[in-house]
């Protein structure tokens, strides 16, 4: 080993050499510039910037491969990487030049080190190592605080109009003055004002997802008051619908779903009231940052408060895994899993960035600590999924009002049973030894319970159980693998088994999706492994005709190799029954001579002995009053039960600690609840940050950070929210990118825009629908989607907007837009969401995609109850994102499948047959009014005569219901100019 590391060490000072021999006049000027300049500045200057570059990516704290960490001189040089005496003996050194033919171990990715770098690390070791405590390494970030999006709001003036641009009419309001600037500088000019046809569809998808009515049309075509864009715009944001369009957007960003995901993927029935109120709030128009608030910690702000508190659902609105692993560590990982959910979902929602990044080490592209993450992990550490009531303090009041007389007779009557039950325990206490000698033979067993009896002929046998070992007062619930019943006349034959022509019977579980799984014939297989789970207290087995029998074998974890499977319910206590013509039945056998399997069991076998009828009398009328009082009970309404989650106030306790690596199991330094460093100091004319002592409540952190987030001079929340708005407008927003305002994401088209937006935002109180009205009502909005040659060559995707962007419907829009031409589109709101799938569970959920669509289903798609990974067939395959994650952009693709469900699913043709009733109903008779208004109602048009005359003979060649399939089916009817 000495002599092989001595010739590693050799060749690599023969490769020295060499390079110094090539390059020695440069070489001996820059050894004797490192060797002036050696020392603590030197260190800073050179020597930092070099190891944090090429080596800190993999061998920091937080990462630590190879288990060898660069992060400070504690680490290095205390371990003896260096060797001052010796350079080239220094282990650092070895690792980062070639041995010989072979090229540096490290760095392993990205480009070996220079000639010049490598001197630089010699000429450091051999100079003293010199290494300031206060100095550690940190990976640089390739964005800093200097980053656009972290920089203040600026107060914008409104830019002079350019000459090279024709101003359109009406006149510009101050957005479009924006915009011109930008398309002057690309000499390019607006496109012409759409029609009034377009405007009004444009306008009704855009702020509620519906297409106007041809009498709505007809009205806003003809209006000649030079405010009707204005008051359309106000009608349309004052009425509910709104709410319902523009809740979609916001439950995408909030990755809402209703199941939790992962492996089980259960579904969640409790979640619905969240998405009612988004709706309710953005309605009446609720300042977005209350908004804000109330998601991260409405409990806060006003508990109990049905309407607030159900904001912070937002919170566990997500995905989450419940399988419930046993092992402690990956508990720790998957709760560690469920809390960078929240982070994610918090930082991308309201701040745009990406703050889960930063959970195994220093963000890479933004200049976001691992401190950072784990500040915002321990504000979430309390925060447990699941179901609570939340109520005021008056409903509460109300109910206990309802109840407190029904509990009170309830108590008197609970009172008098527990008396009786107490009066025959007593004497079941007396009589117990004569009575346990009775008990002669062994407990059931769920092994193997064999009965012997006397010769009987038999053509059925029923099994009939009268409790079971996991709940004795279950009589309806068992097990059993084998039930095998022996002839008297041939021992050796089990005239019950299926081979043998025997049936078996009995009302078991039920699964959707594996019918029979666990049936009565797995008793009577041959075979043990697979249970019939009874769930009416009876198994009855008939044989191929009349047996002579004399013993019964059965059991429910025969053979069973696993020992938690050995578990498996079975009967504490039983009764057999023969019969020959199923009339008459006579008992050959029970558990009544068993000994009981454990002390409950012996003491309710006792109770039951020892009960007189009166006793029993009277045990029936008091259960029947006291049922009569339960039912009573169950009338008065619960209060509601919402998926706000829980809190845990003890795992909010700290301290809290960075996870090295992301690894829960290994603890780094302590971290403070702190508001984000990247913004400390930034925020003008008031800073903003804060920092919390480890005493604070959790409740505390979350209002804290639900402040910090929606504070005036917080320059990301407005930003985002003000871009996230122009994105639903006009398809892309001034950040393309509307969750990501870092580094990866892209950078303004607009920027000064977007600081208007965002500063007009915050002065009309964080209400959103201000907004609207000032970006439609722009010149930029109304102009037409016509494409010209000469622009579409500067700018083809209209970033700069010459044009109004086309766009496809969403998913939920088509769905809506088909109900609502073919008129039978229930606008109910809120409450519990309707489903186009079958939901099926047993450890895990499976969701069947429905073939029909029925009238209860007939409601906007805002209020489908859509699980994770499920498919609803028209909604998926145009595009309808999976809610296992937020989706601030909605894919638009072009696939085979879109046309094919659309021209064959059943609901397509339903809602073609509906139309051609409505046309039918609207016009009896009247093929080319018929056809006409089709077109009014799907395209918003009138229909030109040569699709009158086409439209007209199919109709006349197939049926009404064909042509308006065909309608159903046209780009145009799902295209928005």
């Amino acid at each position: 080993m000495r002599w092989s590391l001595s010739v590693k060490i050799e060749s690599r000072r023969l490769w020295s050499s060499r390079l110094l021999t090539l390059t020695a006049g440069t070489m001996f000027a820059t050894m004797f510039a490192f060797s002036v300049s050696a020392g603590d500045s030197f260190f800073e200057t050179e020597v930092k910037p070099l190891l944090e570059s090429k080596c800190l990516s993999c061998h920091s704290d937080n990462i630590r491969k190879g288990q060898f960490s660069l992060t400070t001189s504690k680490d290095v040089i205390d371990n003896g990487y260096l060797n001052s005496q010796d350079p080239d003996a220094s282990h650092l050194l070895q690792l980062v030049i070639p041995s010989g033919e072979d090229p540096a171990e490290m760095p392993k990715q990205g480009a070996k080190l220079t000639a010049k770098e490598v001197e630089i690390l010699r000429t450091w070791i051999s100079t003293g190592s010199e290494w300031p405590e206060d100095m550690p390494l940190a990976e640089q970030s390739k964005a800093d605080s200097s980053w656009w999006s972290l920089q203040p709001l600026k107060p914008v003036g409104i830019p002079q109009w350019p000459d090279s641009v024709v101003r359109p009419v009406p006149v510009p309001n101050p957005i479009d003055h924006f915009l011109a600037n930008k398309l002057g500088n690309k000499q390019l000019q607006f496109n012409s004002k759409a029609t009034r046809q377009v405007l009004i569809r444009r306008a009704y998808y855009d702020l509620i997802g519906l297409p106007p009515s041809p009498a709505d049309i007809e009205r806003f075509t003809k209006d000649d008051d030079p405010h009707a864009w204005s008051t359309l715009i106000d009608q349309l944001l004052d009425s509910d619908q709104y709410g319902e369009r523009w809740g979609r957007h916001w439950l995408d960003v909030v990755r809402f779903g209703e199941s939790n995901g992962f492996e089980r993927n259960v579904i969640i029935n409790e979640l619905w009231p969240f998405r009612d109120y988004v709706i309710e709030s953005i309605n009446n128009d609720k300042p977005f940052d209350e908004f804000i608030k109330e998601h991260i910690a409405g409990d806060v702000l006003a508990p109990g408060d049905p309407t607030i508190e159900v904001g912070s659902a937002f919170l566990v609105a997500g995905p989450y895994d419940n399988v419930g692993n046993q092992d402690a560590a990956q508990q720790a990982q998957i709760r560690a899993n469920t809390i960078d959910e929240m982070v994610r979902s918090t930082s991308e929602a309201f701040l745009g960035i990406t703050v889960g990044c930063a959970r195994c080490h220093d963000h890479k592209f933004d200049p976001i600590l691992q401190a950072d993450y784990y500040s915002m992990y321990a504000t979430f550490a309390g925060v447990r999924h699941g179901v609570k009531e939340v109520a005021t303090t008056q409903q509460r009041d109300e109910r206990n009002r309802r109840l407190k007389p029904l509990q009170a007779k309830r108590s008197v009557l609970d009172r008098q049973r527990r008396l009786l039950a107490e009066a025959i325990q007593t004497r079941a206490n007396s009589q117990a030894t004569s009575i346990e000698s009775q008990w002669t033979r062994p407990a059931a067993n769920r092994s193997k319970t064999e009965d012997s009896f006397p010769n009987v002929s038999a053509k059925l046998v029923r099994f009939i159980s009268e409790g079971q070992d996991s709940n004795l007062q279950d009589t309806k619930n068992f097990r059993i693998d084998e039930f095998q019943i022996w002839s008297a006349d041939h021992p050796d034959k089990n005239v019950a088994l299926s081979s043998n022509g025997a049936i078996a019977r009995g009302s078991s579980r039920q699964i959707s999706d594996y019918p029979g799984a666990y049936g009565p014939e797995l008793t009577i297989d041959g075979k043990t492994g697979e249970r019939f789970i009874g769930n009416a207290g009876q198994l009855t087995i008939e044989f191929a005709k009349p047996e002579t029998i004399n013993r019964v074998v059965f059991s429910s974890a025969r053979n069973e190799p696993n020992p938690a499977l050995r578990l498996f319910t079975f009967v504490s206590d039983y009764r057999i029954e023969a019969s020959l013509d199923g009339q008459t039945w006579q008992v050959i056998s029970s558990s009544k001579n068993r000994q009981p399997i454990n002390e409950q069991h012996k003491q309710l076998r006792l109770k039951r002995i020892v009960t007189t009828e009166e006793e029993r009398t009277q045990k029936r009328v008091l259960d029947r009053q006291i049922s009569a009082i339960d039912r009573q009970l169950k009338t008065i309404p619960a209060l509601p039960r919402i998926w706000v989650g829980s809190r845990d106030k003890s795992a909010a306790s700290g301290p809290f600690h960075l996870f090295v690596g992301g690894n829960p199991q290994r603890l780094g330094k302590p971290v403070a609840v702190a508001s984000l460093s990247i913004l400390k100091g930034q925020q003008e004319p008031v800073p903003i940050s804060y920092e919390l002592p480890q005493s604070a409540s959790e409740s505390q952190r979350r209002l804290q950070l639900a402040n910090w987030i929606a504070n005036d001079n917080n320059p990301l929340t407005s930003r985002v929210l003000a871009n996230r708005i122009w994105h639903y407008h006009f398809g892309t927003g001034i950040v393309s990118t509307p969750s990501d305002f870092g580094y990866m994401g892209t950078l303004p088209s607009h920027p000064d825009l977007l600081d208007w937006l965002a500063n007009r935002l915050i002065q009309n109180e964080w209400r959103i629908k201000d907004l609207h009205r000032t970006i439609m009502r722009s010149s930029a909005y109304q102009q037409s989607s016509t494409q010209r040659a000469e622009a579409m060559q500067v700018d083809a995707d209209s970033r700069l907007l010459w044009r109004f962007p086309m766009r496809r419907l969403s998913a939920e829009e088509i769905r809506d837009s088909m109900l609502s031409v073919a008129g039978v589109l229930n606008e109910k709101m809120g409450g519990p969401g309707f489903r186009l799938y079958e939901y099926l569970q047993d450890n895990v959920a499976t969701y069947v995609p429905r073939n029909q669509h029925t009238p209860e289903t007939y409601r906007r798609a805002v209020y489908h109850q859509n699980a994770r990974a499920a498919v609803v067939d028209l909604m998926t395959e145009f595009d309808q994102p999976d809610c296992a994650f937020g989706a601030p952009r909605r894919s638009s693709t072009t696939t085979p499948l879109q046309a094919l469900t659309a021209l064959n699913h059943s609901f397509t043709q339903d809602m073609a047959v509906a139309l051609a009733r409505r046309l039918e109903d609207q016009h009896p008779n009247q093929v080319k009014r018929q056809v006409q208004f089709a077109f009014q109602l799907c395209f918003g048009r009138h229909a030109t005569a040569e699709e009158l005359k086409s439209c007209e003979a199919h109709s006349n060649k197939y049926n009404l219901a064909s042509l308006c399939r065909v309608m159903l089916n046209t780009s145009e009817m799902i295209y928005l100019k």
